[in-house]
């Protein structure tokens, strides 16, 4: 069985900081990730998402992590396919594109001024990657994403361009494991070796995937987005504040344990992020997975 490593998708959200999960006398940025880190060997940057990252901050963020810490970073909303104000780009790209759109797309933007996204967003990743301490980069594909030759070839591409660095994907359309479609996607992702992200979130909504547990590479992915009755919400500690009770958590540890057994790691994400229900469901989960579960690494003096 493969090793697995259970964390948050969250170390600075604004509700956590105002739950009391940190004590007191933590208060820097720099004391926070230190904290984390002794508590779990796994954390997702939610960051990327909305800016290309600095490498400098990369470069902090590997030096306030012990050896062994591993974190996942979600890709650039422009590189999902999801809309992105022009003011998240790089300042000196904002004048290369269209001025009279609130949103782009990547169809938006000239080919070449998304190669310069590509080439940022992953300079800023690289003190994570010289450090060892990257684990995935998760590509989060919008419900305006559904199968088909175009979508495949777009993950390919994301697989190419990220390269040497290692791509997971998250779909938010159902079609790519509908009935009829879900050994098809698994049998793509498992021929290229891209992780697919297994997802436990609300179902009955247009963005609605099932809970499928599957491994189509050496790295397991499975992320816990919450079952709250407020998923539709635009506030997102509304769609994503729900505790899992351990009686949820008890049912899901054999899965995590089997899908371990196809693995040669597992990355079990709580997204479940407000105020400290990540942090307690990943404890929660850590702990039932018993001898499954990394413990964090001896922290750096």
């Amino acid at each position: 069985m493969g090793e697995i490593e259970v964390g948050t998708a969250s170390w600075t959200d604004r509700t956590l900081l105002a739950s009391g999960w940190y004590p007191p006398e933590i208060t820097t940025a720099e004391e926070r990730l230190r904290y984390y880190a002794r508590h779990f060997p796994l954390v997702e940057i939610d960051s990327t998402y909305y800016a290309t990252p600095a490498e400098d901050t990369a470069r902090l963020w590997a030096e306030r992590t012990p050896p062994g810490f591993t974190f996942d970073v979600k890709a650039f909303s422009l590189l999902t396919g999801h809309p992105t104000q022009p003011r998240a780009l790089p300042k000196d790209l904002r004048d290369e594109v269209p001025q009279d759109k609130r949103n782009l797309y990547v169809q938006d933007v000239a080919p070449a001024v998304v190669d310069q996204v590509w080439e940022r967003f992953l300079a800023g990743l690289a003190p994570l990657r010289e450090a060892d301490r990257l684990g995935a980069v998760l590509f989060q594909f919008p419900r305006w994403f559904p199968i088909g030759r175009r979508g495949k070839q777009y993950i390919l591409e994301c697989k190419a361009r990220a390269d040497p660095l290692p791509i997971s994907v998250e779909f938010r359309n159902r079609t790519w494991m509908s009935e009829e479609n879900q050994a098809e996607t698994l049998d793509f992702l498992r021929s290229y070796g891209v992780p697919y992200v297994c997802v436990d979130m609300p179902q009955g909504y247009p963005d609605s995937v099932p809970p499928v547990v599957a491994a189509t590479s050496r790295l397991g992915i499975v992320r816990f987005h919450g079952h709250s009755d407020k998923w539709t919400s635009r506030d997102i500690h509304e769609r994503f504040g729900y505790l899992y009770s351990e009686r949820e958590l008890k049912e899901w540890a054999p899965r995590l344990r089997e899908l371990a057994g196809e693995t040669e790691r597992t990355h079990v994400l709580m997204n479940n992020c407000y105020r400290d229900h990540a942090q307690t469901n990943a404890r929660q989960l850590a702990a039932l997975l018993g001898d499954a579960a990394a413990r964090p690494p001896p922290p750096t003096e």
